[in-house]
């Protein structure tokens, strides 16, 4: 395979295990890191139009297949995580952690705090349209840009991109570099502060920070995130649905439904790609049988499996 010359860095064969939260995953035909902007307009300009590419964040909600991944995985870095405020406003390369960004805007007394407690970065967020405790990423979107398949700078908006529950509409071969958010309220930056401390105190009491873990692995049938607040109506939330089929703490190889949260799949240390995945297929044959509702996927699986 003849690939252009980067200013980044450019891995054949590079194992991806280690750049996943669940700590699986068998390697890339190449990993890319670009080293800016131009240098990613550059390489997929003169990239096949053949070779196939597949953008990664910081691997917090994805279980890479133990044959990995055949194309070239392009992992954003430094040069695509600084983060600035101008008014209301918030600018960030898609790089930048989530809870950076949350800390960076409370320091402005920009109000963007649900964004304290969800893992990953921001290229992520957008494309999951990630939330929690009633808030989603699209309710503070305001513009992204990216580089397209082809090479192509373009540029999406409120109007331009289209949200769902855990979805936007983004293009394929896309690879977003920066994103704006607009404050979702007005308070003190102390009391933004506050406000995502009590937050993160209350996801180490009921999430298992602790493990490894790729986030809530399925999607609530109810379409909607938890809203944090009394009287939250938990009935088609789908850690009360694996809660109710009996599959809180099942385990598979190395792998296992949290304990501590049902909608949690860890990897235990020992587990391979497919442990995960069998024990996520598992526990949605055993909602399906106990409630007749079909759990959704929200952690990404991709790549190949390995034969054995």
């Amino acid at each position: 395979m003849q690939l252009p010359i980067p200013r980044g860095r450019l891995v054949p064969n590079r194992s991806l295990s280690d750049l996943t939260w669940l700590r699986v995953g068998g390697p890339a035909d190449y990993l890319y890191q670009p080293a800016d902007e131009e240098d990613l307009i550059h390489f997929l300009t003169e990239l096949s139009q053949d070779v196939a590419i597949f953008p990664i964040g910081v691997g917090s909600n994805v279980i890479v297949r133990d044959g990995g991944i055949r194309a070239v995985v392009i992992r954003l870095g430094r040069g695509f995580n600084e983060i600035s405020v101008d008014g209301n406003l918030l600018h960030c390369g898609a790089a930048s952690l989530d809870s950076h960004v949350a800390r960076k805007a409370a320091d402005a007394g920009l109000d963007l705090t649900f964004l304290r407690t969800i893992p990953g970065a921001m290229g992520g967020a957008l494309k999951m349209n990630a939330g929690c405790y009633g808030n989603y990423f699209s309710d503070a979107f305001v513009s992204a840009r990216g580089v397209d398949r082809a090479g192509k700078k373009v540029d999406y908006t409120s109007k331009t991109l289209s949200f769902g529950y855990r979805s936007c509409d983004l293009p394929e071969g896309v690879v977003i570099t920066e994103i704006t958010l607009c404050s979702l309220g007005d308070d003190s930056s102390e009391a933004l502060h506050q406000k995502m401390r009590d937050q993160l105190s209350k996801r180490d009491e009921t999430q298992p920070t602790k493990d490894r873990t790729a986030g809530s692995t399925f999607r609530n049938p109810a379409g909607f995130s938890s809203t944090g607040r009394v009287g939250d109506n938990q009935d088609l939330k789908a850690w009360k649905l694996i809660d109710d089929a009996g599959c809180r703490g099942l385990e598979l190889g190395g792998a296992q439904m949290s304990h501590k949260h049902p909608n949690f799949l860890i990897n235990t240390g020992a587990a391979r790609a497919k442990d995960l995945e069998a024990l996520g297929e598992l526990v949605r044959k055993k909602v399906y049988a106990k409630s007749g509702l079909t759990l959704e996927w929200e952690v990404m699986r991709v790549g190949e499996p390995r034969e054995d």
